[in-house]
């Protein structure tokens, strides 16, 4: 099972987007793929027409038994999506509420990785969407993660976000055994501004071995897929942000996580 995380320390960069659009290619790949929703504000599971302030059920769930998750535990918390072999692990509001209740118990940083043991044999990939705050929902999905993505949007303070996402990762698998992998991936690029270009110059520069040779274009394809529920590729195959995210599955399966 390959687990790869979605994360920068910085909304809105488009790490919810990216979960669904290589989620949906690798479903249509005919791989079996779980989304988990690992941020409070419920932005993946609010993406599926799911109500983070309703649901009962969640990812917190497997954080209320002292760093322990009771068998079978995991897979029912799941729940089928509008997309081919593709499942969910939703997040709730009460994910809010994580990092008050359990600031005392050790043995908290494990969880997700140990929930999803339960699932090794139901899943391909697992692809993880992260919240912008470090703390236990973050660390959890580095600590589970085999490959991290880190979309950074192609504007200057965005740039600043990716600084402490990136010193945040050295921190926390520090005392991994096997170093995790990464690629930046530019994102929200438009080719037309000078801020643009400068962005993805100043990447180009600083982190030229861990950054991805493309970039995720400003699509408003992008934007329509996301209103009606859909992936881009389910909403406009023939989309520059299909094509793009094409491509980075491509990179990713072939030379990132191989």
């Amino acid at each position: 099972m390959h687990v790869w995380a979605v994360a920068n320390q910085k909304g809105g960069v488009g790490k919810t987007t990216s979960v669904v659009s290589l989620s949906a290619l690798l479903g249509e790949q005919g791989k079996r793929v779980l989304m988990v929703d690992m941020d409070p504000q419920g932005s993946l599971t609010s993406y599926f027409r799911l109500n983070p302030d309703t649901i009962e059920h969640s990812v917190y769930d497997l954080f209320m038994h002292q760093g322990r998750v009771p068998d079978h535990m995991t897979a029912q918390l799941v729940v089928d999506t509008n997309m081919p072999n593709v499942c969910l692990l939703p997040a709730n509001t009460a994910l809010a509420t994580l990092e008050r209740n359990i600031s005392q118990q050790g043995g908290m940083g494990l969880v997700l990785s140990r929930a999803l043991t339960q699932l090794w044999d139901d899943f391909d990939y697992v692809l993880i969407d992260t919240p912008p705050l470090l703390g236990v929902l973050l660390i959890n999905a580095i600590a589970a993660a085999q490959v991290l993505i880190l979309p950074v949007q192609t504007e200057f303070m965005a740039l600043k976000g990716l600084e402490r996402m990136i010193h945040t990762l050295q921190m926390v698998t520090a005392s991994r055994k096997k170093q995790l992998k990464y690629l930046i991936v530019p994102t929200m690029f438009d080719r037309r501004t000078q801020a643009g270009q400068r962005s993805l110059r100043t990447l180009r520069q600083t982190y030229d071995d861990k950054l991805w040779k493309s970039a995720i274009p400003i699509d408003t394809r992008l934007r329509d897929a996301s209103r009606e529920g859909l992936s881009i590729c389910q909403l406009d195959p023939n989309s520059r942000g299909c094509e793009s995210y094409g491509s980075l599955l491509r990179t990713l399966q072939q030379e990132i996580a191989s």
